[in-house]
């Protein structure tokens, strides 16, 4: 007679339901004195019995058994869920649409354990065909982070995504600037747009503000020095009699309100341009000081704040009138245009760096080096100086 196995030793029997064999053990017990078991199925025996052996050496060397059922589209939803928190609505939007539209249904029923560096690459280098690097890259970071929060919580061992390239994408459309006979179409254009529509015109290309600063600039930001008590006064108090003015770009229509980095905190001296479009904007509007401090520079009729549509549509009409192609502009290329016209002036980019908020030159030579005149010309004055100019001979 076959000795029966002692409770807690495992055992092995068929699943006629699933067709499979099933293994298990019992490992340990809970505080609550529950059997904690493990199991492993297999088409066959010896299939079975490997499994399990392998999930018992896992479970002693304390590492995460990955879940079985646990699919991509899972792990996904649960961070667009979790791990978006603090995002604005928009951008939460945008990361679901992106999920669901270019991951999710690719990938989306593949078991995460199952998940490897092949699928990725193939996956990639399909979406490469027809998006652009920019787009890549955020839908790699959306599956990367996936993977990541899925590891914190014990669904899968290793993340494959963060081993993938990125490939390059389509070519995207070029961020461009406006030369100096352009730039002085567009403010010759602008001068004859509403009140507004100008000043906000000269102000971003004249101060290289970036277009979600500008929506959100504050009558109380605009500031005066006074003379007499040697200090900067905002115009509500100060009034239009001064030389010298400035403005606080400290705001951002972004969620937080921030601007985009700590660096883009600025405080920037303006042109008179800028001072006769604000001066005139302020006297049109016909604002009282007494109820400037809650107001917006630009903003609709009712007072509401600007949309970024809003602005486009304004600003392009602005551009057609300055005989442009207007579609084929963005008002975020204003600051482009600064960046260009300023290099093109021989302003150092450690300045122009500054005036446009980045950490770094770097930033401000990776972002617009399309923009930038090239700034390292020593070798090629010292090689002249060597050799000569064929051109003089």
């Amino acid at each position: 007679m076959t000795k029966r196995r002692s409770r807690g030793d495992g055992g092995l029997h068929w699943d006629e339901k699933r067709q499979r064999w099933i293994a298990s053990v019992t490992v340990g017990y809970t505080p609550a004195g529950k059997r904690i078991v493990k199991k492993a199925s297999g088409e066959t025996k010896t299939e079975a019995n490997t499994k399990l052996k392998k999930i018992i050496r896992d479970y002693e060397d304390g590492l995460a058994v990955e879940s079985s059922g646990y699919t991509v589209a899972d792990a996904v939803r649960y961070w667009l869920q979790h791990g978006l928190k603090g995002r604005g609505s928009n951008t939460v939007a945008l990361y679901t649409e992106f999920a669901e539209n270019h991951v999710i249904s690719a990938l989306g029923a593949r078991k995460l354990r199952d998940l490897s560096v092949e699928d990725v690459d193939r996956w990639l280098a399909g979406k490469a065909q027809g998006l652009s690097t920019r787009t890549l890259k955020m839908i790699h970071g959306i599956l990367n982070r996936s993977v990541k929060n899925a590891m914190i919580r014990d669904k899968v061992k290793r993340n494959v995504v963060d081993l993938c390239e990125v490939p390059e994408g389509r070519a995207g459309r070029k961020s461009k600037a406006l030369t100096l006979a352009q730039a002085v179409a567009v403010m010759a254009a602008a001068d004859r747009a509403n009140v507004r529509m100008r000043c906000y015109v000269v102000l971003s290309l004249l101060t290289g503000a970036r277009t979600e600063e500008l929506r959100e600039l504050n009558w109380s930001h605009l500031v005066a020095f006074d003379d007499t008590r040697k200090e900067w006064v905002s115009v509500e108090e100060a009034g239009w009699d001064h030389t010298e003015y400035a403005i606080y770009v400290w705001r951002s229509v972004r969620r937080s309100g921030d601007t985009k980095t700590v660096k883009s905190r600025r405080t920037l001296k303006l042109p008179q341009k800028c001072v006769e479009a604000l001066q005139q904007l302020w006297e049109d509007d016909g604002q009282k000081p007494a109820d400037v401090g809650s107001r917006l520079v630009f903003c609709t009729k009712n007072g509401t704040a600007l949309s970024a549509g809003n602005v486009r549509r304004d600003f392009r009409r602005v551009l057609k009138d300055a005989g442009l192609i207007d579609k084929d502009w963005t008002p975020r290329e204003m600051r482009h245009s600064f960046v260009s016209l300023l290099s093109a002036s021989g302003v150092p980019i450690e300045h122009i760096s500054r005036l446009v908020g980045h950490a770094n030159t770097v930033v401000t030579e990776t972002v617009y080096r399309l923009q930038i005149r090239p700034v390292m010309q020593e070798g090629a004055m010292a090689m002249d100086d060597l050799f000569g100019d064929e051109r003089e001979a």
